[in-house]
């Protein structure tokens, strides 16, 4: 089920809108997102991860491969990002950019 809240119009919008011209890449729809989010205190990679697991459900990439993605495009575009997923061993969550 989407979520507006969680997800947002501008990102899904972004998705939807180069979906439509071309298959997108996971990196391609990593930076949707990073950019949909540039104007938010912080991007939340949590909540990214499962933006993009939701409009993309084939996607075959490890959480940890779509953090370091994610990650990388903050970077590129200076978006501030907290490292909030899961840990796969169960350890706490990274909070800090």
């Amino acid at each position: 089920m989407l979520v507006e809240s969680s997800i947002g119009l501008d990102f899904r919008e972004a998705f939807l809108m180069t979906n439509t011209f071309h298959t997108i890449t996971v990196e391609g729809a990593a930076e949707a997102y990073v950019l949909s989010r540039g104007k938010a205190r912080f991007l939340s990679i949590a909540q990214a991860i499962r933006a993009i697991r939701t409009l993309m459900p084939a996607c075959n990439a490890t959480d940890h491969e779509l953090e370091e993605m994610l990650a990388a495009a903050c970077i590129a575009h200076m978006v501030p990002v907290a490292f909030d997923a899961a840990r796969p061993d169960g350890s706490p969550s990274r909070l800090h950019s």
